[in-house]
Protein backbone atom coordinates (compact mmCIF):
# COMPACT_ATOMS: atom_id res chain seq x y z
CA UNK A 1 0.00 0.00 0.00
CA UNK A 2 1.32 3.64 -0.77
CA UNK A 3 0.62 5.08 2.75
CA UNK A 4 3.28 2.22 4.40
CA UNK A 5 6.32 3.83 2.12
CA UNK A 6 4.65 7.24 2.85
CA UNK A 7 4.91 6.71 6.44
CA UNK A 8 8.55 4.93 6.35
CA UNK A 9 9.67 7.56 4.53
CA UNK A 10 8.16 10.15 6.61
CA UNK A 11 9.75 8.62 9.87
CA UNK A 12 13.37 8.15 7.94
CA UNK A 13 13.04 12.29 7.72
CA UNK A 14 12.45 12.87 10.50
CA UNK A 15 14.70 10.75 11.90
CA UNK A 16 17.64 12.13 9.84
CA UNK A 17 16.53 15.17 10.78
CA UNK A 18 16.74 14.95 14.36
CA UNK A 19 20.94 13.78 14.71
CA UNK A 20 21.15 17.20 14.46
CA UNK A 21 18.22 18.69 15.40
CA UNK A 22 18.71 22.04 13.65
CA UNK A 23 17.09 24.39 10.93
CA UNK A 24 20.38 25.47 9.48
CA UNK A 25 21.93 21.76 8.43
CA UNK A 26 22.34 21.46 5.02
CA UNK A 27 19.64 19.13 3.06
CA UNK A 28 20.30 16.01 1.62
CA UNK A 29 17.48 14.07 0.20
CA UNK A 30 18.22 10.41 0.93
CA UNK A 31 16.29 9.31 -2.43
CA UNK A 32 17.25 9.79 -5.90
CA UNK A 33 14.39 11.64 -8.02
CA UNK A 34 15.28 9.54 -10.69
CA UNK A 35 15.29 6.20 -9.41
CA UNK A 36 12.18 6.67 -6.64
CA UNK A 37 10.55 10.45 -7.48
CA UNK A 38 7.52 9.42 -5.46
CA UNK A 39 10.08 8.18 -2.49
CA UNK A 40 12.74 11.58 -3.09
CA UNK A 41 9.21 13.97 -2.99
CA UNK A 42 8.03 12.89 -0.07
CA UNK A 43 11.33 12.95 2.35
CA UNK A 44 11.92 16.44 0.91
CA UNK A 45 8.06 17.09 1.87
CA UNK A 46 8.38 15.61 5.62
CA UNK A 47 12.28 17.18 5.94
CA UNK A 48 10.28 21.20 5.10
CA UNK A 49 7.45 19.95 7.61
CA UNK A 50 9.86 19.37 10.23
CA UNK A 51 11.97 22.16 9.98
CA UNK A 52 8.73 24.28 9.94
CA UNK A 53 7.91 22.51 13.08
CA UNK A 54 11.12 23.58 14.82
CA UNK A 55 10.93 27.22 12.97
CA UNK A 56 7.32 27.57 14.95
CA UNK A 57 8.58 26.41 18.50
CA UNK A 58 11.17 28.99 18.01
CA UNK A 59 9.80 31.74 17.15
CA UNK A 60 6.92 31.12 19.99
CA UNK A 61 9.78 32.16 22.74
CA UNK A 62 8.31 35.23 24.65
CA UNK A 63 12.10 36.24 24.83
CA UNK A 64 12.36 36.49 20.98
CA UNK A 65 14.35 39.80 19.66
CA UNK A 66 12.05 41.32 17.25
CA UNK A 67 14.29 41.47 14.75
CA UNK A 68 15.12 37.77 15.00
CA UNK A 69 11.12 37.23 14.97
CA UNK A 70 10.88 39.50 11.60
CA UNK A 71 13.55 37.09 9.92
CA UNK A 72 12.35 33.79 11.13
CA UNK A 73 8.65 34.88 10.09
CA UNK A 74 10.01 35.59 6.52
CA UNK A 75 11.80 31.82 6.94
CA UNK A 76 8.06 30.63 7.91
CA UNK A 77 6.41 32.17 4.60
CA UNK A 78 9.22 30.74 2.25
CA UNK A 79 9.29 27.41 4.16
CA UNK A 80 5.30 27.74 3.72
CA UNK A 81 5.48 28.11 -0.13
CA UNK A 82 8.26 25.51 -0.48
CA UNK A 83 6.15 23.30 1.13
CA UNK A 84 3.38 23.91 -1.35
CA UNK A 85 5.51 23.84 -4.41
CA UNK A 86 6.43 20.41 -3.27
CA UNK A 87 2.37 18.80 -2.78
CA UNK A 88 1.81 20.27 -5.90
CA UNK A 89 4.72 18.26 -7.63
CA UNK A 90 3.42 15.18 -5.74
CA UNK A 91 0.19 15.75 -7.38
CA UNK A 92 1.85 16.28 -10.48
CA UNK A 93 3.53 12.86 -9.93
CA UNK A 94 -0.02 11.10 -9.17
CA UNK A 95 -1.69 13.19 -12.44
CA UNK A 96 0.89 11.60 -14.43
CA UNK A 97 0.65 8.08 -13.01
CA UNK A 98 -2.63 8.25 -13.76
CA UNK A 99 -3.05 9.72 -16.97
CA UNK A 100 -4.62 7.13 -19.12
CA UNK A 101 -7.14 6.03 -16.48
CA UNK A 102 -10.77 6.64 -18.04
CA UNK A 103 -12.88 7.90 -15.52
CA UNK A 104 -16.59 5.75 -15.66
CA UNK A 105 -19.27 7.51 -16.36
CA UNK A 106 -20.04 7.51 -12.53
CA UNK A 107 -16.61 8.91 -11.37
CA UNK A 108 -17.01 11.50 -8.73
CA UNK A 109 -13.86 13.71 -7.65
CA UNK A 110 -12.59 13.70 -4.01
CA UNK A 111 -13.00 16.91 -2.03
CA UNK A 112 -8.72 17.10 -1.95
CA UNK A 113 -6.32 16.15 -3.76
CA UNK A 114 -3.60 12.51 -2.87
CA UNK A 115 -0.75 15.22 -2.09
CA UNK A 116 -3.12 17.35 -0.16
CA UNK A 117 -3.82 14.26 2.04
CA UNK A 118 -0.42 13.38 2.13
CA UNK A 119 0.37 16.67 3.19
CA UNK A 120 -2.09 15.97 6.32
CA UNK A 121 -0.27 12.51 6.72
CA UNK A 122 3.78 14.27 7.21
CA UNK A 123 2.57 16.86 9.71
CA UNK A 124 1.04 14.16 11.36
CA UNK A 125 4.27 11.61 11.65
CA UNK A 126 5.82 14.93 13.21
CA UNK A 127 2.89 15.29 15.72
CA UNK A 128 3.62 11.83 16.62
CA UNK A 129 7.08 12.22 16.96
CA UNK A 130 6.83 14.84 19.45
CA UNK A 131 3.93 13.44 21.14
CA UNK A 132 6.12 9.91 21.89
CA UNK A 133 8.32 12.11 23.58
CA UNK A 134 6.33 13.99 25.50
CA UNK A 135 5.05 10.45 26.98
CA UNK A 136 8.70 9.08 28.27
CA UNK A 137 9.82 12.73 29.30
CA UNK A 138 11.47 12.59 32.78
CA UNK A 139 11.08 16.31 33.98
CA UNK A 140 7.14 15.83 33.28
CA UNK A 141 4.62 14.97 35.65
CA UNK A 142 2.53 11.14 35.38
CA UNK A 143 -0.53 13.33 35.05
CA UNK A 144 1.16 14.70 32.10
CA UNK A 145 2.57 11.99 31.01
CA UNK A 146 -0.73 10.36 30.76
CA UNK A 147 -2.28 13.08 29.22
CA UNK A 148 0.08 12.50 26.45
CA UNK A 149 0.10 9.01 26.18
CA UNK A 150 -3.85 9.23 25.24
CA UNK A 151 -3.33 11.89 23.08
CA UNK A 152 -0.66 9.41 21.08
CA UNK A 153 -2.88 6.49 20.96
CA UNK A 154 -5.46 9.42 19.38
CA UNK A 155 -3.08 10.25 16.94
CA UNK A 156 -1.79 6.73 15.83
CA UNK A 157 -5.96 5.97 15.53
CA UNK A 158 -5.78 9.05 13.22
CA UNK A 159 -2.71 7.98 11.09
CA UNK A 160 -4.33 4.81 10.51
CA UNK A 161 -7.61 6.20 9.53
CA UNK A 162 -5.77 8.69 7.12
CA UNK A 163 -3.26 6.10 5.94
CA UNK A 164 -6.57 3.76 5.18
CA UNK A 165 -8.24 6.96 3.13
CA UNK A 166 -5.47 7.68 1.10
CA UNK A 167 -4.99 4.14 -0.02
CA UNK A 168 -8.58 4.17 -0.87
CA UNK A 169 -8.62 7.09 -2.76
CA UNK A 170 -6.03 5.89 -4.93
CA UNK A 171 -7.07 2.95 -5.34
CA UNK A 172 -10.56 4.10 -6.61
CA UNK A 173 -8.66 6.67 -8.99
CA UNK A 174 -6.20 3.79 -10.60
CA UNK A 175 -9.71 1.94 -10.71
CA UNK A 176 -11.64 5.03 -12.56
CA UNK A 177 -14.12 5.53 -9.93
CA UNK A 178 -12.74 8.59 -8.69
CA UNK A 179 -10.67 11.49 -11.01
CA UNK A 180 -7.87 14.27 -10.22
CA UNK A 181 -8.61 17.67 -10.56
CA UNK A 182 -5.88 20.09 -9.50
CA UNK A 183 -6.11 23.81 -8.48
CA UNK A 184 -2.50 25.49 -7.88
CA UNK A 185 -2.86 27.19 -4.75
CA UNK A 186 -2.33 30.42 -6.69
CA UNK A 187 -0.79 32.19 -3.16
CA UNK A 188 -0.92 35.60 -3.74
CA UNK A 189 1.25 37.63 -0.61
CA UNK A 190 4.29 36.34 -2.01
CA UNK A 191 3.60 37.72 -5.40
CA UNK A 192 4.95 40.83 -6.32
CA UNK A 193 1.99 41.97 -8.77
CA UNK A 194 -1.12 40.33 -6.55
CA UNK A 195 0.52 41.50 -3.11
CA UNK A 196 -0.53 45.41 -3.05
CA UNK A 197 2.47 46.26 -0.37
CA UNK A 198 4.94 44.82 -2.80
CA UNK A 199 3.80 46.02 -5.67
CA UNK A 200 4.15 49.43 -4.21
CA UNK A 201 7.71 48.83 -2.92
CA UNK A 202 8.74 47.29 -6.39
Amino acid sequence: MFSSKANSVFQEAISLYKVLNSVDQSFQNKYNKEQDLIAHLLFRKCWIDTIQWAYEDIIRDPNIDPVSALKLKRMIDASNQDRTDTVEFIDGYFLDLYKDIQPTSSAKINSESPAWAIDRLSILAIKIYHMQLETVREDASQSHRSSCLSKLNILLEQRKDLSSAIDDLLEDISAGKKFMKVYKQMKMYNDNELNPVLRANK
